[in-house]
């Protein structure tokens, strides 16, 4: 019988460590009799006193006491808020580090994941300000000291942190969460008890239009009524007079989902507008567009320049959303089919075609591991493929439908560096070769990475 392993540390016990890693989330690795540590805030090569705060079999997590010794990578911290939210938590880090931590990412997964060390992955393209970039915030409103509140949660619970500056969002959408907010207070809006399922307003939600300036107010409720309407309309209105849409989303589940499936147009449109890259988008309540504008030019940007469209290409572009990357490579190609599941952007996309007088590109609503199943048993002849996939990267029958065609090209965008490794295996023992990576941070002061991969078919 094989012995148990014994936890060299116990609970509450403190210990002098030195930080030797970093896991993928950002948190410091150190390891006491080969028995490792996770420690928020904490960068290689630092001497940290911890207290043990929970321990595993296979490791455990400390906290952070005191820092005997400080890396050269270290900047000191907005707030410690924003690290115990859990909304900014490389905030300790130089964003120099932060781009090089995020490009190993990516190369630790193709090495380990997909067998691939040897596929180049580019220096990490940044942004020259690195804070204040998300065009769109979702402030969970809850009840405390006998006040409608906005903030945000503690990480993994739903304990309510007040807030008003979130640092890495646009600035006027930090401004405008507020002034709803107390437009709230003012008409006694009755916040949402979660325990006892009461109360009505769950989440205020801003959207704004990076090029346009236009807001979108979306408040999320858990019963149809809001009261009272008549009054609560102008004052938004008189107060932000940028807001061109004030959607009411009714969510009347105990569920951890932020919108439910119900949209009441309540003022204005049931949209709002930005440009990216030359185009203009409707954009919906419910329709999925990239958070950060600048570093999203630069990544299709990406995606234009591994394309190297000619004219003459037929391409699939796969969870197409409201049509970003489609109209996009549209211009330079011969014909280009979107596939996308959520159909209001469906809907915004063709309205999108018909805004920027496209007219060879195709929508479709569905999932794109059906509707490619489909269009290959249809034979369909492609030249390229674009995937921009959730985070759990592509479904088996989508590969197996991508390998019956055999596009000469895919070009795959990803949030997620470990299930990109998986699908790049997958994809590589199917025929194609895997040419080069460059990773895009859309998400600064975070552990997330966005990255444009090129495959060709071998």
């Amino acid at each position: 019988m094989k012995a148990e392993k014994v936890v060299p540390v116990k609970k509450n016990e403190k210990h002098t460590v030195k930080i030797e890693d970093l896991t993928h989330e950002g948190m410091g690795v150190a390891k006491i009799d080969g028995y490792p540590i996770f420690i928020e805030n904490a960068l290689p090569g630092e001497e940290i006193e911890i207290k043990i705060h929970k321990t595993g079999k296979s490791f455990g997590y400390g906290k952070s006491m005191k820092r005997l010794t400080s890396s050269q990578n270290r900047v000191e911290i907005k707030d410690e808020n924003y690290t115990r939210v859990g909304i900014t938590p490389l905030q300790h880090m130089t964003y120099s580090s932060q781009l090089t931590f995020k490009r190993q990412q990516l190369r630790n997964v193709l090495a380990r994941i997909a067998k691939m060390p040897e596929v180049p992955v580019f220096e990490t393209i940044g942004m020259a300000e690195p804070w204040g970039y998300r065009n769109k915030a979702q402030i969970p409103v809850r009840k405390i000291d006998d006040k409608l509140t906005t903030g945000f949660f503690r990480k993994n619970s739903h304990d309510l942190i007040p807030m008003e500056n979130f640092v890495i969002q646009d600035p006027k959408i930090d401004e405008a969460v507020v002034i709803v907010r107390d437009i709230m207070r003012e008409f006694n809006v009755k916040p949402y008890n979660e325990g006892a399922n009461t109360g009505n307003l769950r989440h205020i939600i801003v959207r704004r239009g990076y090029h346009t300036g236009e807001i979108m107010i979306v408040l999320v409720t858990r019963t149809a009524k809001l009261f009272p309407t008549s009054k609560i309309l102008p004052a938004i209105t008189e107060a932000l007079p940028e807001v061109v849409s004030i959607i009411q989303n009714v969510n009347p589940s105990r569920t951890n989902k932020i919108l439910g499936s119900e949209n009441i147009t309540l003022w204005g449109q049931d949209y709002f507008t930005d440009t990216l890259l030359g185009n203009t988008f409707e954009i919906s309540a419910s329709a999925f567009y990239q958070v950060n504008p600048q570093q999203t030019e630069k990544l299709y940007q990406t995606v234009l320049d591994y394309a190297e469209l000619t004219g003459t290409e037929t391409v699939i572009d796969a969870y197409c959303g409201i049509g970003t990357i489609s109209l996009s490579l549209a211009k330079n190609a011969k014909e280009v089919y979107g596939i996308e599941s959520v159909e209001a952007a469906v809907e915004n996309a063709k309205n999108n075609a018909k805004l920027n007088n496209i007219d060879n590109v195709t929508f479709e609503a569905g999932l794109a591991e059906e509707v490619m199943v489909e269009w290959s048993e249809k034979e369909l002849a492609v030249d390229l493929l674009v995937v921009d996939p959730p985070r759990k990267g592509l479904e088996g029958t989508f590969i197996e439908a991508t390998l019956a065609m055999m596009p000469k090209k895919i070009v795959y965008v990803s949030c997620n560096p470990a299930t990109l490794a998986r699908d790049l295996a997958l994809l590589s023992e199917g025929g194609y070769s895997v040419e080069k990576v460059q990773p895009v941070d859309l998400f600064p002061q975070t552990n997330h990475v966005e990255s444009v991969t090129l495959l060709v078919k071998k």
